[in-house]
């Protein structure tokens, strides 16, 4: 066992040797992406977005308004207008995310005692941005009616006990678990990099199986483990295994360590859901080619296998609320598991007792191995028949 794994093992390396490329470029698109993502977060989310006022009061109150907006980290104003079709035609050309309307006569409306009405225009075809520009603007402009509610109240005779009970009864303490500065890379690097090289470790995977074929090596990579087809996959590849989990290890030492996200529970439990994924992923992608004798076919099957798994993990929309056939389906990917894992060791801080479902859901890829294995054998016998057919016999010799 141990000699025809290791024959299989030193004949992957001499080919990695002969063409170093593929794992340079699968290596330098991950740190690609890692960097991509870590220059994107840096400052936790989108700063400065841009949007505009639309003051039609031109009073100390919409000044104040505006100056108040602007001294905000999250947006910054790009341009006082003086109507709303200058806004319209801003938002239309793609230069601002939002803009807030004070209408005319605000000013003069708070001191009758009336209620004026502020709008405000959020471009909602931009997610990010346009939930980020709402946000602020709506804290904002709830900010701003405090403050008139309470220059009213206080000309009221009200003190400042009375008009914090009357401007807002009832406080609200909000603890956002697991990410408390509201930082977009903690859960979008978290999980969007682990995604990323399962997707590379499977499609690598499926492409390394059905080059044999595509070579006409199969039969002499066989032949290597004996006619053992599993050993022959294992020794394949295991050092594709070490290096992917040596990049997905790397990463998690980064957020975790040199940019600090939070990593509540084990961090040999996170090493552990790491190694599994990692290998989860090279077991469905060796079913899959070991299945599929024509090696375009595997390759887009395959493609399409792990772009779905980023809908399907449940980290860009609960999968909970899908239908029953997609939450089903959502369980024959890797990355689902360990999200789940993810969730339960990083945020949560539980240990093996939470996480032992998932961790054997990830070795039962395992048996896809296995039956990748059996498939394989198959076509190798195949193969074997046809060369026997093939070659020259006795009989057919010439003297």
């Amino acid at each position: 066992m141990k000699s025809s794994i290791k024959q299989v093992l030193l004949r992957e390396l001499m080919r990695i040797r002969r063409h170093p490329r593929y794992v340079i470029i699968l290596t330098l698109g991950i740190v690609f992406t890692f960097t991509f993502f870590a220059t994107m977060t840096r400052n936790g989310q989108p700063q400065k977005l841009p949007i505009a006022v639309v003051d039609m009061d031109g009073s100390y109150l919409s000044r104040r308004i505006c100056h108040e907006i602007q001294a905000t980290s999250g947006v910054s104003v790009q341009a006082v207008y003086n109507n709303h079709n200058e806004a319209r035609r801003a938002m239309q050309r793609g230069e601002i995310y939002a803009f807030y309307e004070i209408p005319k006569g605000t000013y003069n409306d708070l001191l009758q005692f009336r209620s004026p009405h502020f709008v405000l225009y959020v471009n909602s075809a931009y997610m990010l941005a346009g939930t980020l520009s709402y946000k602020q603007l709506a804290t904002m402009g709830m900010l701003a009616t405090g403050a008139v509610q309470r220059e009213v109240y206080r000309k009221k005779g009200f003190n400042e006990q009375q008009i914090m009970g009357l401007i807002q009864p009832v406080e609200y303490d909000t603890r956002t678990i697991g990410n408390p500065w509201i930082n977009y890379g903690n859960y979008l690097m978290t999980t969007l990099i682990p995604a990323v090289i399962a997707f590379i470790a499977v499609m690598h995977t499926a492409y390394l199986i059905s080059r044999e074929r595509q070579e006409k090596t199969l039969r002499k990579w066989i032949h290597t483990a004996r006619g053992n087809t599993l050993y022959a996959l294992l020794g394949k590849l295991l050092p594709y295994t070490l290096w992917y989990t040596l990049l997905l290890l790397l990463t998690n030492l980064i957020m975790f360590g040199f940019m600090g996200f939070p990593l509540e529970g084990s961090w040999l439990l996170m090493v552990l859901n790491s190694v599994l994924l990692i290998v989860a992923a090279q077991c469905a992608g060796s079913f899959i080619a070991c299945s599929i004798p024509d090696a375009p076919l595997a390759m887009s099957i395959s493609a399409l296998y792990s772009a779905v798994s980023f809908s399907l993990s449940g980290f860009s929309f609960p999968v909970d609320s899908m239908p029953a056939i997609f939450y089903t389906v959502s369980w024959i990917y890797p990355i689902r598991h360990y999200f789940l894992n993810f969730s339960n060791i990083a945020i949560f801080g539980n240990g093996m007792g939470h996480c032992w479902p998932q961790f054997c859901a990830l070795l039962a890829f395992g048996f896809l191995l296995i039956g990748g294995a059996f498939m394989l054998r198959w076509h190798y016998r195949l193969e074997e028949r046809k060369a026997a057919q093939t070659a020259p016999t006795p009989n057919n010799v010439k003297n």
